[in-house]
């Protein structure tokens, strides 16, 4: 077993290291040595420094530590991002000769033992999808941070000893079985359980007509696989889930935006829209809405089948919340409301129970239904049943249903300590959705100051959260964030909400406005 670095043996990489006892934030000490070496000549102008992956694992720390250290170096003006390449020492840095005396022009070639790095061509659509990647904002957080940017269940109440004991108990029960091929569909105890679970949103769907999946993010490439081909659009809500952003441009395919109101997407927008040939599917978030927090009205939601099943677009609704209403009462997903089989619905396990089970489902009847075993199969020929089985027993046992209780309870408590710590905290003019359930709200500041302008800050006061702009299907710029209270406890969320408060109104005065205004994706 490796020892932790001490201040005698720090973790070395590619001539840099960590004092892990330095008062020196790691960050700090990543970036105060490559400046070094690129002032001393010992990193030349248009050298590639290591990946941010890669040196984040050799010296042990969160890949956005390295991230925070490279963005400072580009604040000095010492290295340049290149989308899809990396990152490189500036070729414009003074001051630098080889050996010979000869400045180095900067080529832009990683030299290695004399020899040139080759760089592989890669598809044009995961170019882009790291150039997305890079965008997404990267702060290297305190200890004390508080994250109220995450959105997974807080590790402080996952029930792993009744889980393991599910584990245990089909690996008794079924032994070797669990580690051969499966059918594509998934384990057939777990959507029968999900059957009967469905049926308590009014949703009626046969076990068979259940594929399981890896997660929701498996179950929406799917979907988004089963009506489009590149080059297609989609409908999509304004904001919408982020990961859904980053699945369109894996898939080239293009979002059609439809603005919402406070009942839902809105039914005139999204008829125009689909009216259009090119716009294949519709994929929409009515309950617990992701970045939202709110849930679409019941006539809405009727008024939404109307117009698809006119246009004979299908629907993708993502239900990955629909376990965590905390109060008021239930409304039918849209599947329980289709009566024309147009309705595909995600659901997942990953909100409610955790994350690393990795077990989602989607739900479908007809030629749907045909294409999506035909995919998951073609995808990744079976799934791992022993997660699956457990995950049945879990379920059938009652386990899953005293997690809900308790976890239901923690969100109801957690969102009024939110609101209350908003209402003390907040400039006055700033508005927040109030959920019903699941983790997440959506805060709009009052005035057009771009949220993220405030990440730095921020993250400096000690408190994450994530921009708007990242759920907006143009990145326009958004005077909004997400917030969540998946992973901060009541006396967390007053501490951070206070931080943040301090940093927005430092940041209040006037402002240029760019062609937008607060509140423009409704």
């Amino acid at each position: 077993m490796v020892s932790p670095p001490t201040k005698k043996d720090a973790v070395r990489s590619v001539g840099l290291s960590i004092d892990a006892v330095s008062d020196r934030p790691a960050y700090q000490q990543i970036a105060k040595q490559i400046k070094h070496a690129i002032e001393t000549g010992s990193r030349r102008p248009g050298e590639r420094l290591p990946a941010i992956r890669t040196l984040a694992k050799d010296l042990g720390v969160h890949r956005d530590t390295v991230a925070l250290a490279y963005e400072t170096l580009s604040e000095a003006g010492l290295v340049e991002a290149r989308v899809g390449a990396g990152t490189f020492v500036r070729s414009t840095v003074a001051g630098w000769a080889d050996a010979s005396g000869r400045a180095d022009e900067g080529t832009g070639e990683m030299r290695t033992n004399g020899s040139a790095e080759q760089e592989l061509a890669l598809a044009p659509q995961v170019e882009r999808l790291i150039a997305l990647d890079n965008m997404r904002p990267r702060y290297a957080p305190r200890e004390d941070t508080v994250a109220l940017h995450r959105l997974i269940p807080d590790p402080r109440f996952y029930p792993i000893d009744a889980f393991r004991e599910c584990v245990d108990a089909a690996l008794r029960e079924e032994g070797a079985a669990l580690f051969s091929y499966a059918s594509p569909e998934g384990d057939l105890d777990l959507r029968r359980a999900m059957s009967d679970r469905f049926r308590l949103f009014g949703i009626r769907y046969a076990p068979e007509e259940h594929v399981l999946c890896h997660g929701a993010s498996q179950g929406i490439s799917l979907a988004l696989r089963l009506f489009t081909q590149a080059g297609d659009q989609v409908a999509v809500e304004v904001p919408t889930y982020a990961n859904v952003l980053s699945a369109f441009t894996g898939l080239g395919l293009t979002p059609a935006p439809i603005p919402m109101d406070d009942e839902g997407a809105d039914p005139d927008a999204l008829d125009r829209i689909l009216a259009k040939p090119e716009v294949k599917a519709f994929y929409t978030i009515p309950s617990f809405h992701n970045p939202l927090g709110t849930s679409t009205s019941l006539a809405r939601r009727k008024e939404i089948l109307r117009v698809a099943e006119r246009h004979g677009v299908p629907i993708i609704e993502d239900g990955f919340e629909l376990d965590l209403r905390f109060q008021g009462p239930e409304l039918p997903p849209l599947a329980a409301l289709d009566e024309s089989g147009i309705v595909v619905l995600l659901f997942s396990f990953s909100k409610s129970l955790f994350p690393g089970v990795r077990v989602g489902s989607l739900s479908a009847r007809g030629r749907a239904l045909e294409g999506l075993v035909s995919l998951k199969h073609a995808t990744d020929l079976s799934d791992a049943l022993l997660l699956q089985s457990a995950l049945a027993r879990f379920v059938k046992s009652g386990e899953y249903d005293r997690h809900l209780v308790k976890i239901r309870k923690v969100l109801r408590s957690r969102h009024r300590a939110m609101d209350e710590a908003l209402t003390a905290s907040m400039p006055g003019g700033t508005t927040w959705t109030k959920p019903d359930g699941g983790y997440q709200l959506w805060l709009e500041l009052p005035d057009a100051v771009d949220t993220r302008d405030l990440l730095a800050e921020a993250a400096r006061a000690g408190v994450l959260y994530s921009p708007g702009t990242m759920f907006m299907p143009d990145a326009r710029p958004s005077s909004a964030m997400r917030l969540t209270v998946a992973c901060a406890d009541e006396k967390e969320i007053a501490r951070g909400v206070a931080a943040l408060g301090e940093v927005v109104e430092s940041a209040r005065g006037p402002r240029t406005h760019s062609g937008w205004t607060p509140g423009d994706h409704l």
